[in-house]
């Protein structure tokens, strides 16, 4: 085919491409399809018909699909009505209100707080009274090998896993402004993500079994309740804690308006990737508890005593201290490694967590804001996918599946808690940093589901740090290749889900090649769709910023959308965005960390633009997220600092 270029695609004008819409009209409703109990009254009579019986069935079975079709409609509604386009964005704030930016550190007042060990990268030997290097922290490209022997669960392995996951690494300041950043990525540096450690008892920690807030700013925990000491025994294995995840839609809402409910759940998939990684550096695996529902979770977390709140039907603004709300997401499993199999007791589990509203909880939110802006439709959309419990859902954990290694080189010799804190976002690209088409290779095997020694197509999610979802993978990646040599520019895509393949080559350009990459190594599904100078157009796709075009590539998600809505339900909406796209999304910075580029990622890119580029009509294929890799340029006008102790301010 005639070489790609990137003027013939996208004029500045374009129209964006018909998207199926489905139009039905719909009202949020807090009554989820998939746990409504029909009450259907019978009659003590011995004469009641079967007919009878029949015809409420079929009613219940039609009023079932009616609403699962207004919740499907209210994601669709949620998903297109928040896109960018070419004429005009997504709705949001016309400028930033700077006086009312929500505080970004929670805490829970007259809660008792237990201040964690301090790790920095190097001293492990000493916290662990060993001068063994099995005590050390393991390479970072060794994780994707094997996990090493597992630390045991103890004060200073606590402390070094929020350390090295969802801790401050370093505050920064220019002029008159100081922030903080901290392991875990986050959209804007916004963080709307609450952690919670749900742990039986620890030496020098706790004496019993506890629900506990992590304070980042304190990197400490803040006891919120003591839990009956049954409840590890009875439903989990030994050695197993838990680490519960929430967000405050109201921190991104600030800034990005109606599309902050897509990057609160991006940025959970950036807190589970985190302590995925943080976990297997010290011998630990994790799993996400997919069997709890939106009630179990809230319960679990004690977040069903926070104010309620009440949707408007349009934007408001005013005091609205209620919106600071903890929206609850998911809770992970994280056990040693290898120690065969790993069982979980749901129903066990539920009946424990329904005792939870009897704790004693300690702690009152702190406010975050003055004032407020509702964008109703992220809570009707929040509403829509709130996950029921999963009756008859098993826990299980697949068997660690190592990544393909083609270039073991180009990893500089880093530990993992080396890569994890010094990992930083690019604000800007040099447009000159070349990479070899073999270290392209290496951080994509990397970002496959399944490793490279799976026995069946990629899909299951099986290797670092996929392995802690549940799902397979729904999301593949549109890569523009800039600057890496020995391969030719041009529009690359990356199936991470191979059963997905044949249905992708129907659904996109039919002139695509999708022919293998020369030097592209066995195992790695890359294919070559079109060659030609692709640094305008992906500059065009992502809001005309330079970023995208200055990197050695970026890319583009793609995500199997709606008939996965469809076929497992629409509480998988948040799961798509937060779990598969973010955790891979948080993994690529850190591969580009440990071979010595940079990497961020591009919230504001054109949607439909992006599918037009590649062919794709309707909404069975939907782009969620875009990234871009390459040599950054170091804004020498900003200081660093250290995470502890920061400054004395709450920015």
């Amino acid at each position: 085919m005639p070489p790609l270029s990137c003027r013939l695609p996208l004029p500045l004008n374009h129209q964006p491409c018909p998207v199926l819409l489905l139009t039905t009209a719909t009202t949020a409703t807090k009554l989820h399809t998939n746990t409504l109990i029909f009450n259907m009254s019978r009659s003590s009579s011995s004469s009641a018909s079967s007919s009878s019986m029949s015809s409420n069935q079929i009613d219940v079975e039609e009023n079932t699909e009616r609403q699962n079709l207004q919740l499907l409609n209210q994601v669709l509604k949620y998903h297109n009505q928040t896109k960018h386009h070419f004429k005009h964005y997504a709705r949001g704030p016309h400028g930033l209100d700077w006086a009312n930016q929500p505080n970004p550190f929670r805490r829970y007042i007259s809660s008792r707080l237990i201040s964690l060990q301090h790790l920095p990268p190097g001293e492990e030997q000493q916290t662990y009274h060993s001068s063994s290097s099995a005590s050390s922290a393991p390479l970072y490209s060794s994780l994707f090998l094997s996990l090493p022997p597992p630390k045991p669960i103890s004060f200073s392995s606590i402390s070094q896993l929020f350390y090295d996951s969802l801790a401050l690494s370093a505050w920064k300041t220019t002029g008159y402004s100081t922030w903080s950043l901290r392991v875990n990525p986050s959209s804007g540096n916004l963080h709307p993500t609450e952690a919670y450690l749900i742990a039986p008892s620890i030496q020098s920690l706790s004496s019993s079994a506890f629900v506990a807030h992590y304070a980042p700013k304190e990197h400490g925990l803040e006891v919120r309740a003591q839990i009956p000491s049954g409840f590890f025994g009875n439903c989990f294995p030994d050695n197993c804690f838990l680490v519960g995840f929430s967000s405050i839609f109201w921190r991104e809402a600030w800034k990005y308006g109606e599309r902050a409910f897509r990057y609160c759940n991006h940025d959970i998939g950036h807190a589970i990737a985190a302590v995925a990684i943080a976990a297997a550096g010290l011998g630990w695996d994790v799993k996400m508890l997919d069997g709890l529902g939106y009630r179990d979770l809230k319960k679990l977390l004690g977040l069903e005593f926070l104010p309620g709140f009440k949707i408007p039907d349009r934007p408001v603004k005013g005091r609205i201290p209620e919106i600071e709300f903890e929206d609850p997401d998911c809770v992970l499993a994280v056990f040693p490694s290898g120690v065969g199999e790993v069982g979980v007791d749901y129903e066990s589990l539920r009946l424990g967590i329904s005792e939870f509203s009897k704790l004693d909880w300690k702690g009152t939110p702190n406010s975050l804001s003055k004032e407020h802006v509702v964008w109703d439709i992220i809570y009707r959309t929040a509403e829509a996918v709130k996950k029921p419990s999963a009756v008859g859902e098993k826990f299980s954990v697949g068997p660690f599946q190592s990544s393909g290694v083609c270039s073991g080189g180009s990893y500089k010799k880093l530990t993992v808690r080396e890569v994890v804190r010094k990992r930083r976002s690019a604000v800007d690209m040099d447009g000159r940093t070349v990479i070899h088409r073999d270290t392209f290779y290496q951080i994509l095997f990397h970002c496959l589901p399944s490793g490279s020694s799976s026995r069946g197509n990629q899909g299951k999610q099986l290797a670092l740090p996929f392995r802690a979802l549940s799902w397979d993978s729904e999301v593949h990646a549109a890569l523009f290749v800039h600057r890496v040599s020995g391969l030719p520019k041009g529009l690359y895509f990356l199936v991470r889900n191979e059963d997905h393949f044949d249905n992708l080559r129907k659904a996109m350009r039919s002139e695509f090649t999708w022919k293998k990459p020369e030097g592209c190594p066995p195992g790695l599904p890359l294919y070559e769709l079109a060659v030609g100078d692709c640094r305008e157009l992906s500059k065009r796709l992502s809001c005309h910023q330079d970023i995208a075009s200055d990197g050695c590539f970026s890319l583009g998600m793609v995500a199997h959308f709606e008939p996965t809505l469809r076929d497992k339900g629409v509480w998988m909406y948040p799961k798509i965005v937060l779990g598969d796209w973010s955790a891979w999304s948080s993994a690529v910075p850190l591969r580009a960390h440990a071979v010595g580029i940079s990497a961020t990622g591009i919230g504001c890119f054109f949607d439909d633009p992006v599918h037009e580029v590649l062919g794709l009509k309707g909404s069975d294929y939907q782009s969620l997220y875009h990234f871009t890799v390459g040599g950054p340029v170091v804004d020498r006008r900003i200081m660093s600092l250290p995470a502890y102790p920061g400054p004395e301010i709450d920015a």
